[in-house]
């Protein structure tokens, strides 16, 4: 099988990781790397835009962390997670995808400046 991306996982996408029990955390992690080779939507789907997020049902509760994809560089693309949330409602909440593209806009800011 043939990687199709990097993950990246901001910092508050990591704190919301370290938040989680250690099995929920291991699950959402298996699915992240399970994503990184397939593509499958039961693991992943793009919301609006460009924010995708990465699905997880594990005990009966919907783990999600939002990512953007990053393919300026030509020979990887990276797949940026931005922060994550255990969603209680049929729908991802706006505000939650307005945080991603906010986090989005500045991650691409900062790589600007970097060059």
């Amino acid at each position: 099988m043939v990687k199709r991306f990097k993950i990246e996982i901001l910092e508050e996408a990591a704190a919301f990781l370290d938040k989680l029990d250690e099995k929920s955390r291991d699950k959402v992690i298996y699915n992240i790397k399970k994503a990184e080779f397939s593509t499958d939507r039961e693991l992943s789907k793009k919301l609006k835009g460009e924010i995708w997020e990465f699905r997880t049902l594990f005990n009966k509760t919907h783990y999600r962390l939002l990512a953007f994809w990053d393919k300026t560089n030509e020979i990887q693309t990276i797949v940026v997670t931005t922060h994550g949330f255990v969603k209680k409602t049929g729908k991802v909440p706006q505000s939650e995808i307005d945080k991603a593209e906010r986090i989005r806009n500045h991650y691409f800011k900062l790589k600007r400046l970097r060059k």
